[in-house]
């Protein structure tokens, strides 16, 4: 009677176990790399991409699930994306971008989905969530920081 009360404690663990190993697997896995420069547009407040934008670059660097980087902006947003550049601070998990603009992402923070060379999802701003659009570029049709 012991010997199974055993094995099925044993049985139990590991079960219990490989369940937190695959949550684990699943949060840290890496599927994308977003390294390089991504330009595309972001709407005005309260509008869509196809409404009001404003014109934005990324210049990205991974290591591992960690990214960072600025972004550099020219449009109609608003002065919730100052001109100059701005630092990108985000991680990778899967295929999702998660990233905060500014100092401990003060200016806002989205989350995109990267699909190829191109990646879409919402930003957050000081005016509220707006969509973004941006495609992986040559790096030398960006503007200079």
């Amino acid at each position: 009677m012991k010997a199974k009360l055993a094995a099925l404690a044993l049985a139990l663990l590991a079960g219990v176990s490989g369940c937190a190993k695959s949550d684990w697997i699943e949060r840290t896995l890496v599927t994308v790399d977003v390294t390089g420069t991504w330009s595309g547009r972001v709407a005005a407040r309260g509008g869509a991409i196809s409404g009001p934008t404003g014109t934005l670059w990324f210049d990205l660097e991974q290591k591992g699930a960690t990214v960072n980087g600025h972004l550099k902006y020219l449009g109609a947003v608003g002065p919730e994306l100052p001109p100059d550049s701005t630092p990108i601070e985000g991680t990778v998990t899967g295929d999702v971008f998660r990233f905060k603009l500014g100092t401990a992402g003060r200016i806002g923070e989205g989350e995109l989905t990267v699909t190829g060379d191109e990646m879409a999802g919402q930003v957050w701003l000081q005016g509220g969530l707006r969509p973004i659009s941006l495609q992986r570029t040559d790096p030398s049709t960006r503007p200079p920081r």
